[in-house]
């Protein structure tokens, strides 16, 4: 897109730069400790304004919603899942902030103990806003809005008045409603009524919504608030041209398979049943969207119940999969509407290597608590290593509850631990283990990725996916059967034919000859040429882990071995915090050095991941480099054999 262009889409809608979804919608998840604490989500709430909606994950508590346009005096609240007026309470949300808000130590936002969830809108033009107003009773009543462009659901509610929420969704029309706050199925307009439910018959513009007479949404004396949400703007990310939120509807098929293209990757989700009765069902990736699994599903926006889960549907690169059969998602001939947000798309150029990697020892805050893991982000996939015993294991909030060994080619396993519905880590666990530790990685565009699918058994299965630029490193492994984990590098050697040479995780082959790789992946999609055994069996699902060089971030290369002491330059200033290295030419072992156990100018203790050995400790084979690392003239057949060919990921 010509600088010209993003000047004009800037005045016209979001302007001051790119904005992306991560500026204005967050899913937050904490534990209550029933103090004031402060929310970090990274929303400027402070300058912008919106809506925090909460709700207890634990037990029967209210979802309730506070927000900017009604003011923060003693918190006032609206509940979703009741028709009651607005209600306060003094240590509900108590301030918004340049980066989340703060709240206070009442049971229904912070109870001590409880899980919670936080969904934050911020005020956005072609994606949220939020209208307050005075009832008039007058039928055909234009109320003026400021989302800049025609809403894709508008939810109303009356603040003084008990009434119930009224829902307008484009996929139904003007003539139709819903209610937020019940099960109901969508009712439709009654000419021959004296005033026209709700939306007067008129569809809104992207300046007016249109109301009736009725008492839910414009009776005399009430006061009311309006939730508008926008569809499909094309008008952020990077270029400005990528849509953040889609309100959209579809059509049941009753068996699973039934896939829904939104064109982008969602990780928040509302579901309704509008053919018939059922309730509201919110899904998101940070309590668990899970391909192959179950998903967190257990809130509804309609029930105060706590959260439960059941196997639903999945999340793709570009829309959702519905996994399951149940008629309040995919009963066979119903419609549903819904309200999708698209996952964190902001580059990793936008980052510090700080926010996008880390690495932790078991419980080393001490303090007793989950996760086990501590990162300063929402950790996507993490790698665990017991540095004095055999297990070496690898999970990703895609597989929430289930992991795999680096080292087998065994199917995925559910153990309790690979727990991933925290904001800030993984692990289900408490105890203190300095000789256990995880290396933690945030998905962003550019940097890294991760893409569940199902195998087809074709020859030319694409892969959609959203790192964004074409994938330097990919790893995959089947979930569903015992079979080797397969490596796509760059750097691996091409055969005659002209495809990549497959390497695997659990061994220490040389790169081998394969119809794995037939063509170099692109920025949108990688394909995969094997019909059966390896990386696209029918019907089998798969995870893949996709990385690429990041300037100053991260570095997938490769080198040429001395035998003498190499510099590997990464593009880093202060040296590598994490490096993979693995000879392709010859068998050799996946080494991992990492900074935390020492990458210094001595001994430097590493693992292999493709073996059940404890670390090793004495031997200096890798030393620091400001640009990357150094492989010293020490250093075996496996990292630096005179001619050899390695393949690396260094992250800095």
């Amino acid at each position: 897109m010509s600088a010209a262009i993003k000047l004009l889409k800037a005045a016209a809608g979001n302007a001051g730069g790119a904005v992306y979804v991560d500026d204005v919608f967050s899913c937050f998840l904490y534990e209550g400790n029933a103090t004031s604490r402060s929310i970090v989500n990274g929303i400027d709430l402070a300058d912008k304004g919106g809506l925090v909606w909460t709700k207890n994950r634990d037990t029967t508590y209210d979802h309730n919603f506070v927000d900017s346009a009604r003011g923060l005096t003693n918190s006032p609240y609206i509940r979703s899942n009741s028709a009651n007026s607005q209600g306060t309470d003094g240590n509900g949300i108590t301030a918004f902030n340049s980066n989340g808000y703060t709240v206070g130590n009442s049971a229904s936002w912070n109870a001590n103990g409880n899980s919670h969830v936080s969904w934050t809108f911020a005020k956005q033009k072609k994606f949220f806003d939020i209208v307050t107003y005075s009832g008039n009773a007058t039928n055909g009543r234009a109320i003026n809005h400021n989302l800049g462009s025609t809403p894709g659901m508008i939810i109303v509610k009356s603040k003084t008045s008990s009434t119930y929420w009224a829902v307008y969704h484009r996929s139904l029309g003007e003539g139709h409603y819903l209610f937020l706050n019940t099960t109901d199925a969508k009712s439709a307009y009654d000419s021959n009524s004296s005033n026209s439910r709700y939306w007067n018959n008129t569809a809104p513009t992207s300046t007016q919504f249109t109301v009736s007479n009725d008492g839910w949404v414009n009776g005399s004396g009430q006061d009311y608030v309006a939730y508008l949400f926008a569809h499909n703007e094309a008008d952020y990310g990077e270029n400005s041209d990528e849509a953040i939120i889609e309100c959209g509807s579809y059509t049941g098929t009753g068996s699973a398979g039934n896939s829904i293209n939104l064109g982008f990757e969602p990780q928040w989700l509302m579901i309704k049943q509008s053919s018939g009765a059922n309730d509201w069902y919110i899904y998101d990736t940070m309590r668990g969207i899970v391909s192959g699994g179950n998903d967190a599903v257990g809130l509804k926006a309609n029930s105060e119940d706590a959260e439960g889960s059941s196997n639903h549907l999945s999340v793709t690169a570009t829309g959702f999969e519905l996994e399951g059969t149940g008629g309040g998602y995919n009963g066979s001939g119903q419609t549903y509407v819904y309200m999708a947000i698209r996952r964190p798309h902001k580059p990793a150029s936008e980052f510090a290597t700080t926010d996008l990697f880390a690495i932790d020892t078991a419980g080393s805050t001490g303090d007793g608590n989950e996760p086990h893991y501590r990162s300063t982000f929402a950790c996507d996939m993490g790698i665990r290593v017991d540095i004095n015993e055999a297990s070496k294991e690898i999970s990703s909030r895609l597989m929430h509850g289930t992991w795999m060994y680096t080292d087998q080619n065994a199917a995925a396993s559910s153990p309790n631990f690979p727990q991933f519905d925290y904001s800030n880590g993984w692990g289900a666990a408490s105890s203190t283990n300095a000789d256990s530790l995880s290396y933690m990685f945030r998905r962003v565009k550019g940097f890294f990725d991760v893409v569940t699918y199902v195998g087809d058994g074709t020859t030319s299965h694409a892969v959609n996916h959203n790192l964004g630029v074409a994938p330097e490193l990919i790893i995959l492994k089947d979930r569903d059967r015992g079979a080797n984990w397969s490596v796509y590098h760059q750097n691996s050697p091409v055969s005659g034919s002209g495809k990549r040479y497959n390497l695997k995780l659990n061994v220490d082959n040389a790169a081998g000859d394969s119809d794995f790789w037939p063509s170099t992946p692109t920025a949108t999609q990688f394909v995969l040429g094997d019909s059966d055994q390896g990386v696209n069996r029918n019907g089998d699902d798969y995870i893949a882990y996709l990385f690429a060089t990041a300037d100053g971030i991260s570095k997938v290369g490769g080198y040429t071995g001395t035998g003498s002491d190499l510099n590997v330059d990464c593009g880093f200033s202060a040296g590598a915090r994490f490096i993979l290295i693995k000879r392709t030419d010859s068998s050799g072992d996946w080494y991992v050095y990492d900074s935390v156990r020492g990458i210094v100018a001595g001994n430097d203790p590493y693992t292999l991941l493709n073996t059940t050995a404890a670390q090793v400790t004495n031997t200096d084979y890798i030393d620091p480099l400001s640009a990357g690392f150094t492989v010293t003239s020490s250093a075996p057949a496996g990292l630096n054999a005179s001619s050899g060919n390695y393949i690396f990921l260094a992250i800095a």
